[in-house]
């Protein structure tokens, strides 16, 4: 069942974080389907109650370029038929002006994110006011942006700018946008942090004051980077050091204070090389590209199922699907 990301905020707000996963292929969309349900080895598996959660599936310029967008958007309506357990939004991650509008006339997707946060406070609130008078028209909601995250992911370059908390409640209010993506430390790819660095809660519980009852916040480049998979990587011939992210410990105390979406990207991206260079060291003679593409496919499930964990929304899917009844 595809929803907005506004209907999954309202029931997450101060108790949890939905999960927001970037997909590029058949694989990943898979195994974010049944991760989602907890069906870790096959379609066919029951779902299980302690485990599933509602998410929310982005889509990036990147994937929409990869090949073509209309190949991803009929991989996500076939996985909403074959698992119609699911409840989720469809996103598009990242967007120009150009790409929400196309998003929004596509009539495809829930919601999108206009990304202005590179010009200026004024210009980022004209841009994004266009975008959200055209979304709601349709029936769509809207993410922003105000301050910049620092790292790279695609085509996203970011230099580092926290999110103003006195400039947030103006944002909001002359954008109309219905959540607001916040630079509180968080950055793009797999080189997050150096050391022990996080999350400036400081910041983050300065702009959750300043904004109305129960507006919901989104946290962008918050993969944790584990560092098993990346020790994986490199014991399979990568060369990933100091690879560092968010510490999981993280997530839900940022959710406790109006964190409602939570991105993740680069962790995706790290179970897939992983298992991927072992299949090629462990097999190599192997010229069959659905092997490794099972093992994948299970393997992240399990790890959708862990960061549902981590977030508060695993065990939440009931209780989403009895709201929207």
């Amino acid at each position: 069942m595809i929803v907005t990301t506004e209907q999954l905020f309202a029931h997450a707000y101060g108790k949890y974080a939905v999960g927001a996963y970037n997909i590029n292929n058949l694989e990943q969309t898979v195994g974010l389907f049944r991760g989602n349900l907890g069906k870790s080895k096959s379609n066919d598996d029951p779902v299980d109650p302690a485990t599933s959660a509602p998410f929310i599936l982005q889509i990036s310029r990147g994937a929409r370029g990869y090949s073509d967008k209309r190949f991803l958007e009929a991989m996500i309506r076939t996985a909403d038929e074959i698992f119609p357990e699911s409840v989720l939004a469809v996103h598009l991650d990242h967007g120009t002006e150009e790409a929400c509008y196309d998003c929004i006339e596509s009539g495809f997707y829930s919601s999108v994110m206009i990304d202005a946060s590179g010009e200026e406070f004024a210009k980022n609130i004209e841009i994004t006011r266009r975008v959200v008078d055209r979304a709601h028209a349709k029936g769509i909601v809207v993410e922003a942006e105000l301050g910049q995250l620092g790292g790279v992911e695609e085509d996203i370059v970011g230099s580092v700018s926290l999110t103003d908390p006195d400039q947030a409640a103006e944002f909001v209010e002359r954008s109309g946008c219905d959540s607001l993506a916040v630079a509180i430390g968080t950055s793009h790819g797999a080189y997050k942090f150096a050391g022990k660095q996080g999350l400036h809660f400081d910041v983050l519980k300065k702009i959750q004051k300043v904004l109305s009852e129960k507006y919901p916040l989104v946290m962008h480049g918050s993969s944790s980077v584990p560092q098993e998979w990346v020790e994986r990587i490199n014991n399979a011939g990568g060369k990933m050091h100091s690879a560092s992210g968010v510490p999981e410990d993280q997530y839900l105390p940022a959710a406790k204070l109006g964190v409602c979406k939570i991105n993740i990207d680069t962790d995706g991206r790290l179970v897939w090389c992983a298992i991927h260079r072992e299949s090629f060291r462990d097999d190599p003679a192997n010229f069959d590209l659905r092997p490794p593409g099972k093992i994948f496919m299970v393997a992240y499930a399990d790890y959708i199922v862990h960061k549902n964990k981590m977030f508060g929304s695993a065990g939440q899917l009931e209780l989403v699907r009895k709201t929207l009844k």
